[in-house]
């Protein structure tokens, strides 16, 4: 009872002091939603509008259907070629892709024999490019269905279906991890700013000569910026559902436990942050490179876990991040049950341990030098 009634009078202090200055408050909460909305509208990883150059080296009519097919796709956007080298928009970044429809195209569609149309890609963005050749041959197929030219012999037919996200929209898979990034990186600057400002003021060599111990300090200025972090996470989640139009389908008590325990995390974080470092700029260093690049690259957030090389992989099982953007996507996108990602608030709670543990003997450790 002792340490939380001193914890509390200390959370006390913190909420006073951080009320009292309009910009900080103003940061605290205006920052994050902003950064949500560039984020939201920003990032995109469906390419759109892809400029290709299509040489057609013949006048049938059916290669001019093929044109007009790749003319209506949204995924591409044709650009003038005029009489040049086929290389040319390619050597020039023109355009992504060049089409070669051949000469004779219709003639040999129609006598029932094989006419090959030549794609030549840029390949300097491998991802992009993969894009390219998949949306290429989804529109072939298409264009082949409209003109009833597809081979009558299809033992196989293969039917696909979009389960939790059908309509391919981004925002179900973007709004969740920036969710995430801004819960995460916000409340541990606050907190850490909080801490190394009285190592500037020097008011934090009053709390070396009071008899408040390092876990009664680090409790209270956790439950206060805690507090705070909440506010932030709803006001953020909030603009997501408003904005984004991200509706909310899971459970709200799993995904409410899993936030309250990730903002935590993030505070705490903040707190070990405020302790090593000596100055306001090193402890946003340390949040910003440790804290939010791993947030952002090692979370899944951006391309899948699996797809990192080993053994960098391994560090991605201590970025709390990664368990509750599982939770978040589960909370928005999946509606699944505590059966599927009940590992999430136990290894949420296991590294809030973790690092109250390490931000106490940070606390400690920066008593005894004085």
């Amino acid at each position: 009872m002792r340490l939380f009634r001193r914890a509390l009078a200390q959370t006390k202090k913190e909420i006073v002091q951080f009320r009292r200055d309009p910009l900080t408050v103003g940061l605290a909460y205006a920052l994050p939603f902003a950064a949500l909305l560039m984020y939201g509208f920003a990032i995109r990883l469906e390419a759109k509008d892809i400029h290709v150059a299509v040489f057609n080296y013949d006048s049938g009519k059916l290669s001019r259907e093929f044109v007009d097919t790749i003319y209506a796709s949204r995924q591409f956007k044709m650009i003038p070629t005029g009489n040049g080298s086929i290389f040319l928009p390619l050597d020039r970044s023109a355009a992504k892709a060049s089409i070669v429809i051949p000469p004779e195209f219709s003639r040999r569609i129609k006598s029932g024999g094989t006419a090959d149309i030549q794609i030549l890609i840029d390949g300097t963005d491998i991802n992009n490019a993969r894009v390219i050749k998949n949306g290429f041959y989804a529109l072939t197929q298409v264009f082949l269905r409209n003109q009833n030219l597809r081979h009558q012999n299809q033992y196989i037919r293969l039917a696909t279906r979009l389960w939790f996200n059908p309509g391919r929209k981004e925002s179900l898979y973007i709004v969740p991890g920036a969710i995430a990034l801004m819960t995460w990186i916000f409340p541990a600057l606050l907190s850490a700013f909080a801490f190394v400002r009285e190592k500037e003021q020097g008011t934090v060599l009053q709390l070396y000569a009071s008899s408040i111990t390092a876990e009664e300090l680090v409790l209270g200025k956790t439950i206060a910026y805690f507090l705070i972090g909440m506010v932030e996470a709803l006001l953020v989640i909030a603009g997501g559902i408003l904005i984004f139009h991200v509706p909310f389908v899971g459970d709200p008590f799993f995904y409410a436990l899993s936030t309250m325990l990730y903002v935590s995390s993030g505070v705490l974080f903040g707190m070990w942050a405020g302790s090593r470092a000596s100055n306001q700029m090193a402890a946003m260093q340390i949040c910003s490179t440790v804290g939010f690049l791993s947030a952002m690259l090692l979370s899944g957030f951006i391309y899948p876990i699996r797809n990192i090389t080993y053994p960098i992989s391994l560090l991605s099982n201590i970025v709390p991040a990664r368990y509750y953007i599982e939770a978040a996507r589960d909370a928005f996108v999946r509606a699944g049950s505590w059966s599927a990602h009940w590992y999430v608030p136990v290894f949420l709670l296991f590294l809030n341990v973790v690092i109250f543990t390490g931000a106490v003997f940070g606390m400690r450790k920066m008593q005894l030098s004085k």
